[in-house]
């Protein structure tokens, strides 16, 4: 067995002997960053830039392919901790500067230990979904704007933000999850019936296949597709536009949208919770490894079709 999946092994039996999730340790190898960065041995996966005191920007850097890992936690929370509390801030725009990629998965690699050791966040929950219903809840408004692949966490965080916009030409979004025999962790079940209706959700949680720009325009998962070269024009006027307005006149329009739209907060742990016992079955174990044979978080190819990739698990080896 190679050193990948010998880690990726003791990670699902780390799950099964503590309880805690496959996905918080599967979130080890990236790491985010923010201007003010405190500790050099860590890579920092996740740029800040304060546009204007009204409007930031949160980069996610973590070439080739932008996988979340249990580094990127604690450096993210940084970032949700000041959106929250900057008295000025009234929009930010997550984005990538990945080609291809815009957030990716969890990573398979690292220990389960660099994730166990994190605290729940300030919600409750543990540290992923607690940070995804605080960017919900923040009285600043967010905005993805989507060039690449937005799977798994990617597209969770886009989700919990307040408006979706992508490149009709290079935007992929997807909960390839099922593909992995996985339950997704970050509240995708809660969110798309919200969003897209039941029937809609149901296809893109139970095929686990690509959603291009287009589709995810019509199916609304997304606000708009544009022209990839348009997106960051228009994302960018938007965000301006929003900057001008009064701070806590968008806080409280936001939170009775809020009020009238999101899932509650329990029904993020319960998927949690049915992520938890997903990583502890034998079926999901098996298809890691297969995966990672594949390829996964190692080869382009699989990272770019992934929905290929995952629909050709448990077929006789050729």
């Amino acid at each position: 067995m190679t050193l990948p999946l010998l880690s990726a092994a003791l990670i699902v039996a780390g799950v099964i002997s503590t309880g805690l999730s496959f996905t918080d340790s599967a979130n080890a190898a990236t790491s985010p960053t923010t201007e003010n960065e405190t500790n050099s041995a860590v890579k920092q996966e996740i740029k800040l830039t304060r546009v204007t005191p009204e409007y930031w920007r949160v980069t996610f850097h973590n070439p080739p392919y932008n996988i979340y890992g249990p580094e990127t936690m604690p450096q993210l929370n940084e970032i949700v901790t000041a959106i929250e509390n900057d008295p000025k801030l009234v929009v930010v725009v997550f984005d990538s500067d990945v080609p291809d990629f815009f957030l990716t998965h969890y990573d398979f690699v690292p220990p389960l230990t660099d994730t166990t050791s994190l605290p729940n966040g300030s919600t409750g929950l543990p540290p992923l979904p607690d940070m995804l219903v605080r960017i919900s809840k923040a009285p600043v408004v967010s905005i993805v704007s989507i060039r690449g692949r937005a799977t798994g966490v990617g597209s969770e965080l886009a989700l919990a933000s307040d408006m979706r916009f992508a490149s009709r030409e290079k935007a992929i979004l997807s909960q390839w999850e099922i593909g992995a025999a996985l339950v997704p962790g970050g509240g995708p079940m809660a969110r798309l019936p919200r969003l897209i209706g039941r029937g809609r959700a149901m296809e893109v949680l139970l095929t686990g296949n690509d959603i291009n720009g287009d589709i995810a325009e019509r199916y609304g998962y997304v606000n708009r597709a544009l022209p990839d070269a348009e997106l960051d024009t228009f994302v960018d006027t938007m965000a301006r536009r929003i900057a001008r307005f009064d701070k806590q006149s968008i806080a409280d329009i936001k939170h009775l949208v809020n009020e009238a739209s999101l899932p509650p907060n329990e029904a993020i742990a319960a998927e949690w919770e049915g992520f938890i016992g997903s990583v502890q079955r034998p079926q999901a174990q098996q298809r890691i490894k297969q995966l990672m044979e594949l390829g996964l978080q190692t080869k382009a190819d699989v990272e770019k079709r992934l929905a290929h990739y995952t629909g050709m698990l448990g077929e006789p080896s050729k």
